[in-house]
């Protein structure tokens, strides 16, 4: 049986977003049918909108995502009705090369829902991230369903779905960071500030945040920066020598997706440092560097895609992270909204003033 529900569609480039119902169909073999409890308003949902990702309009948007699980389809083990989850958009398929040699996190072929969700006119919807969670339901492969503990509230826990994991990831999984190191991240939005509080429990020594807006400087101390850089009165890769002993940091974390603040990044780290780009660039955008700094430098320059995570490993380790006090997943959610507030949410994205807005259900 169909179930028609209300959620959040971008029909064209750059139109504005529509509440409207969706046709959510029930599980098929290797599903599960989600109800939204709470979902964060990502930047990547509004490159959807702007037609910045494909262009396989419409789109049904939202993706950072807790639920509880209503029904599984056919072949389904491990995960059942009332089982309380947050939703990743990778599905490690066990099978392809990369999962076969032990690099699930790398998986070449995740896993999605194989039945359409669609309009009431039959016109099949693309979920963003394979997901579509600015929803009351949605359809999702079992595998993206990873199951958490129920004390975590659903607007903190839906975030490390993608942004929080993304950055903590960046941080923990892709640079490495460990106990004693000097940390620099260019770029404090949530992903930002998820890489500067995940270099802090790995135990860096100095974490050093760099952002035009002051605003978010203060928003980084609170996730445990010790530094902070104001790029737009200081040269960030002096200020971050400066902070270093001359030196330059053991790892720098990118998390804007600019070749300007790539370049300040390449030239940010120490001798052999490491250098991890996670914020997402536009496609048409280039990076030139000198192959003698390339060749002299050393070090490593890496590139993070969902912080290299496993969702499986690490959604439960975040939430516990978060329930012991460690991980201040609240103080990500700088508002709760309904379905209807999304497009204004994008306007507030856009203008910095908040990490998350939370559409909770």
């Amino acid at each position: 049986m169909a179930h028609q529900v209300r959620g959040v569609v971008a029909p064209g480039k750059g139109a504005p977003v529509e509440v409207t119902t969706v046709v959510v169909p029930d599980p098929g073999p290797g599903e599960a049918l989600v109800r939204i409890r709470a979902c964060g308003v990502c930047h990547t949902d509004l490159h959807y909108r702007e037609g910045a990702i494909n262009d396989e309009f419409p789109f049904l948007l939202g993706h950072e995502a807790a639920g509880t699980v209503e029904a599984v389809g056919a072949g389904v083990s491990g995960l059942a009705a009332g089982d309380y989850v947050v939703i990743a958009w990778r599905a490690p398929c066990g099978e392809c090369r990369s999962c076969r040699r032990g690099r699930p996190w790398y998986c070449f072929d995740s896993r999605n829902a194989v039945q359409p969700m669609t309009l009431t006119d039959g016109t099949r919807l693309s979920p963003a991230l394979g997901i579509g969670a600015f929803a009351e339901l949605t359809l999702v492969a079992a595998g993206q369903a990873v199951r958490i503990d129920p004390a975590a509230r659903p607007e903190a826990a839906g975030l490390i779905g993608c942004g929080v994991m993304a950055g903590f990831g960046a941080a923990v999984n892709t640079g490495g960071v460990q106990r004693g190191d000097t940390v620099a991240v260019i770029g404090c939005g949530g992903v930002g500030d998820a890489a500067i509080a995940g270099a802090t429990i790995a135990g860096a020594r100095k974490v050093i945040a760099v952002d035009v807006d002051p605003r978010k400087l203060e928003w980084a101390r609170r996730f445990g920066a010790t530094d902070v850089v104001d790029a737009r009165s200081a040269d960030p890769v002096e200020a971050i020598k400066q902070l270093t002993g001359g030196n330059g940091a053991d790892v720098v974390i990118e998390a804007v997706g600019s070749p300007v603040t790539y370049r300040q990044g390449f030239f940010a780290r120490d001798l052999a440092g490491t250098l991890v780009q996670v914020g997402v660039p536009d496609p048409t955008m280039t990076i030139e560097l000198p192959m003698i700094e390339l060749f002299g430098r050393g070090g490593a320059l890496k590139s993070s895609w969902y912080g290299d995570c496993l969702p499986s490993r690490d959604f439960p380790m975040l939430i516990d992270l978060y329930l012991s006090g460690r991980l201040d997943l609240d103080g990500f959610v700088s508002e709760t909204i309904d379905l209807d507030g999304v497009e204004e949410a994008f306007a507030r994205m856009q203008r910095g003033e908040v990490l998350r807005s939370v559409v909770v259900l």
